[in-house]
């Protein structure tokens, strides 16, 4: 009877220290924007989820995570300096609002109808942060750790009357968002500065005549109310940003935590990217549905390729421009701009426009 009350006591010892050998780690993760956008839900449900997962496997961590999503710690204009300076440790950078600071990561925006294709985008952005250090050193100059990338559906056009021909956009005023502004030059379209909060309104009180647009943006915002004729122009995806971590955060993790996060931010990229191909189309046809009753009911056609070809052509050289201005500030733009669009080529897209040659 001794021996077994003494082994039973000495079991009951050892559960604490079984215990205290898993530590929990406390994180702070955030965003501007709520997590109905899916690239910010999937850091809940892919980022974080595969992080505790990988991690559970050994045992040896577990991450408390608080969560500041939908512009609880700061709003669009600071997502960089927010995980610069600590105000988050992890938390997704929208660097398309960063041209000042990330002029080398604009490149998507000022080449457009190069691809509508998310994970080729995304797969060449990747190799080109893992190979050229001008735009690694974008990232990292601003005391952060990339951990997964983040791109745009394609954008196309909404407007308040039909689009049969690049023709029946001269005069129109449509709205963009900042640079992507430059894509109706050469059309005869007036761009007018504008986001997803003003898209409606801006068409309904008159100040322009339509938008480019996303589906995913679309859709949540209601454009196609005011703007019923969309037509499938396939401008074009942009590269946006990604969730990052503070590095001086970075550097207090143990190596097994900080694998985990690189394996969860590959996952989330590859998951996202697919996602941006998948979910567009989904919301295509609920736009359909949802505006078929309407006074004027949602049309949507597909431009003319011969049409879309003409709009292509009638660009001036935006590419040409960005990389010269770039250039002249020190950086390896005309390089890097070479460079993406042979990275689209090999894998597998033909770019409408070879940006890199004019």
């Amino acid at each position: 009877m001794k021996h077994l009350r003494t082994t039973a006591i000495a079991a009951i010892l050892a559960l604490p220290s079984f215990a205290a050998a898993q530590e929990t780690i406390s994180l702070t993760v955030a965003s501007s924007h709520p997590t109905t956008i899916p690239w910010v839900g999937m850091i809940q449900t892919h980022f974080m989820a595969e992080t505790d997962r990988i991690l559970a496997e050994e045992g040896n961590y577990e991450i408390s995570w608080d969560e500041a999503f939908g512009g609880t710690l700061y709003r669009a204009n600071a997502t960089l300096t927010s995980v610069e300076e600590g105000i988050t440790d992890i938390g997704w950078v929208f660097s398309y609002l960063e041209g000042a600071k990330m002029p080398l990561s604009q490149v998507t925006a000022y080449t457009p109808f190069a691809t509508s294709n998310v994970p080729v985008q995304l797969s060449v952005m990747r190799e080109l942060f893992n190979e050229n250090e001008a735009f690694r050193n974008e990232w990292e100059q601003y005391n952060i750790v990339m951990l997964g990338m983040t791109a745009s559906d394609s954008y196309d056009l909404y407007t308040k009357t039909p689009v049969a021909s690049l023709a029946d956009l001269n005069g129109m005023r449509i709205s963009a968002p900042g640079v992507l502004g430059t894509w109706l030059r050469g059309t005869g379209a007036s761009a007018v500065d504008g986001a997803l909060t003003t898209f409606y309104t801006d068409i309904q009180t008159g100040v322009s005549d339509g938008v480019l647009s996303l589906a995913l943006g679309a859709l949540p915002t209601r454009i196609y109310e005011v703007a019923p004729y969309v037509t499938r122009v396939q401008m074009g995806t942009v590269f946006s940003g990604g969730v990052a971590i503070n590095r001086d955060v970075w550097e207090t993790l143990p190596e097994e935590v900080q694998q985990a996060m690189l394996e969860a931010g590959a996952y989330y990229s590859e998951a996202h990217a697919q996602d941006m191909m998948d979910r567009p189309e989904v919301a295509m046809e609920q736009i359909a549905t949802l505006g078929a009753e309407q006074s004027t009911p949602v049309t949507i056609v597909e431009m003319d390729p011969s049409e879309r070809q003409a709009w292509v052509d009638a660009l001036p050289n935006l590419a040409g421009e960005w990389a010269a201005e770039n250039d002249g500030r020190g950086l390896p733009a005309a390089e890097f701009l070479a460079a993406y669009m042979d990275g689209l080529r090999a894998g597998g897209e033909a770019p409408a426009r070879d940006w890199s040659a004019e």
